[in-house]
This record gives C-alpha cells, sequence and structure tokens, in this order.
C-alpha cells in the first residue's frame, strides 16, 4: 500500500537547502507503484512535480500539490562483444553510477563524472559536460505514461536531444516519468580530451596514456576546485545553459571582447560560456544578502543560508539583465524553475 504523506518538508529533496513544503509527498521504489497511485484520478487531476536528486530545480514558493520522489533502484549489464548495455533504475544516483561503469572498464560515461542528480533525470535535461552528452551514450528509456497507466519505450531518436533538451522537457512534459535508463558503452576506449582543462590537468599528474578511470579522476578534481559541494553549501550546479549564437553575432561581440570564451557550435553557430559572461559583469563571488555567486564560478547560484527560492530567482533576473546589457546576450536558465 502507497503511503501517502501531508505537508511535507523538500529543504532536504533539493539540493539549494530552499525551505519549502509539498502539500502531498509519495516515495515510488518500483513501477508497479506508479499505476496503483494513478489508479486514484484525483492524482492525475493536481499539479505533479517529479522528484530524482532534487540537484536541478528551484523552488521558488510551497508545492500546491503531489510531489512524486522516484526512488527505483537497480544496476543491471549485459557485454555483447566490445558492447556494453548499462541498464539502471531511474532513482540510482548518477555518479555512482559512473563510478560502476569505471570501475567495471566500461567506457563512455567518464567526463560525466560527478555531475549532481538521478539517473531517471540524465535523459530529461540531456545533461552533459566536458564534450559529452547522454545523447552520445543513450540507447533507451522506460517511461510510465500517467494518462493511459501503461510503460513505453523511448529510443535516442524518440528523445529528440538538443543542447539541454529532450522531448521530455517540451511536448511531452508532464505526461511521462522516466522509471529506468539504459545506455550504450564500450569496453574499447574512445577518450574525449578535447577540452583543455582536462589535458593540462592529466599533464600535471604526468599521465601520458590516461585510462577511463585517469579522465574519470582528473574531471572530479576539476569539479571539485570550481564547483560547491551543495552538503556543505546549497546550490544546483550550472544555473544557466551556456547560450549559442550565430557567428555573426560572435564576430560583433569579439571585436568589443577579443578575449571572450568560446567554442564551436556547429555550423555557423558559436557557443559561448555563460560563467565568462557573467564574471565579466563583476558578479563572480558576490553576495547579494543569503544568496550570491560562488567564488570560484560565476555560473553557480549558491544559498547562503536561509534564502528563500524567490531570492535567488530574482538574482537570476539581474545577472540576466546585467549580460544582456552588456553584451546583448540573453541567458536562458537550466536549472528548472518551480513556482
Amino acid at each position: 500500500m502507497l503511503q501517502i504523506e501531508e505537508n511535507v518538508s523538500l529543504k532536504n529533496f533539493n539540493t539549494f537547502g530552499i525551505e519549502a513544503q509539498a502539500r502531498y509527498f509519495v516515495e515510488i521504489s518500483r513501477e508497479e507503484q506508479l499505476r496503483e497511485l494513478f489508479m486514484d484520478e484525483r492524482w492525475q487531476r493536481i499539479p505533479r512535480l517529479v522528484l530524482g536528486g532534487g540537484s536541478n530545480l528551484l523552488l521558488v514558493n510551497n508545492f500546491d500539490g503531489l510531489v512524486i520522489r522516484m526512488n527505483i533502484r537497480g544496476i543491471e549489464h549485459q557485454i555483447n562483444g566490445d558492447t556494453v548495455t548499462v541498464d539502471a533504475g531511474a532513482g540510482e544516483v548518477w555518479n555512482d553510477l559512473v563510478n560502476f561503469c569505471v570501475d567495471h572498464g566500461f567506457a563512455g560515461m567518464e567526463n560525466l563524472s560527478l555531475i549532481p542528480g538521478s539517473v531517471g533525470a540524465s535523459p530529461i535535461q540531456n545533461i552533459g559536460a566536458y564534450g559529452v552528452e547522454i545523447k552520445d551514450i543513450f540507447e533507451s528509456c522506460r517511461a510510465f505514461e500517467i494518462a493511459t497507466g501503461q510503460i513505453k519505450t523511448f529510443t535516442n531518436a524518440d528523445c529528440h536531444f538538443g543542447y539541454r533538451e529532450s522531448v521530455f522537457k517540451s511536448t511531452l512534459k508532464g505526461e511521462f516519468i522516466i522509471t529506468s535508463v539504459k545506455y550504450k558503452l564500450s569496453t574499447i576506449p574512445k577518450l574525449n580530451l578535447s577540452y583543455g582543462a582536462i589535458k593540462q590537468e592529466l599533464t600535471a599528474r604526468h599521465i601520458d596514456n590516461p585510462t577511463i578511470k585517469d579522465v574519470s579522476q582528473v574531471i572530479s578534481a576539476i569539479r571539485v576546485s570550481k564547483l560547491p559541494d551543495p552538503s556543505t553549501i546549497g546550490n544546483s550546479g550550472s544555473f544557466f545553459k551556456n547560450p549559442v549564437i550565430t557567428q555573426e553575432q560572435f564576430s560583433a561581440i569579439q571585436a568589443q571582447h577579443p578575449n571572450i570564451s568560446h567554442y564551436p557550435a556547429g555550423e555557423g553557430l558559436v557557443k559561448l560560456a555563460a560563467g565568462w559572461l557573467i564574471e565579466q559583469c563583476g558578479w563572480k563571488g558576490k553576495v547579494v544578502g543569503h544568496t550570491g555567486t560562488w567564488k570560484n564560478q560565476a555560473l553557480v547560484l549558491v544559498n547562503h543560508g536561509g534564502a528563500t527560492g524567490q531570492e535567488i530567482y530574482d538574482l537570476s533576473s539581474q545577472i540576466i539583465d546585467s549580460v544582456k546589457e552588456r553584451f546583448g546576450v540573453i541567458l536562458e536558465r537550466e536549472v528548472n524553475i518551480i513556482q
């Protein structure tokens, strides 16, 4: 029998550490429990929020609806030649899965080390870091359709992956709940060392022929040096997406700012480093009331203690306005705003 709780604090279920309450709260540890839950039509009628690790959201207000915390666990794998298929429950901690794969010599996830969150959120956001995105290793996922009570399998193509985007954030938003994800990895590593920081750190460690474990450890070290630990100070990692602009727009900005950080983003497109833009506007390490930006990475907004979700949202709006005014670039929030 499912246990539906009322008036539950969500402070320990979001990495910002924001105090907000859920009118109703339920934890799901098996697929069948979703069918059981939605047999009661009232849960289909009220607002719903699906939680994994709570690492990619900002709770601006109390949530007057049902919070569903996904806690389906389990990691299985199959090896066929040099191809490895890894199937993980939506409630698994993402970095635990990465460590499992690295420890077993399954290559493909190592660049995604130490990203906070859960397995179930990985395809929704098409999480990515250091030149690798989920779409590069995603095979399929199982998802519960709320309206019908059926389980549907989504292939890579079905998900319409984009930069921090998928069909689950757009046309099918709120219609499905991911229960497990299948990844396609390999026993033969094809290392992606394209980001300069990785090469620099490998060189500093005198590693000439890196393994996937070396890459994972180096990326973890880089992330720790730049990003705050949510258990120490509330944050959700990168708060904004790196903006993608046209080559024409970029040339105009570069003429005024020759040192602007940028990366190729496909034909005629350039990706800018949002953190660099924010830092140039004087925000890095700035404290505003109970909030601020992280001292080592302006892309990260933090809760210095006692901040409300509204305070953090207001800070993000000020940052967006200042970057637009100086560079003519409009930043987009990567974090899901729950109002």
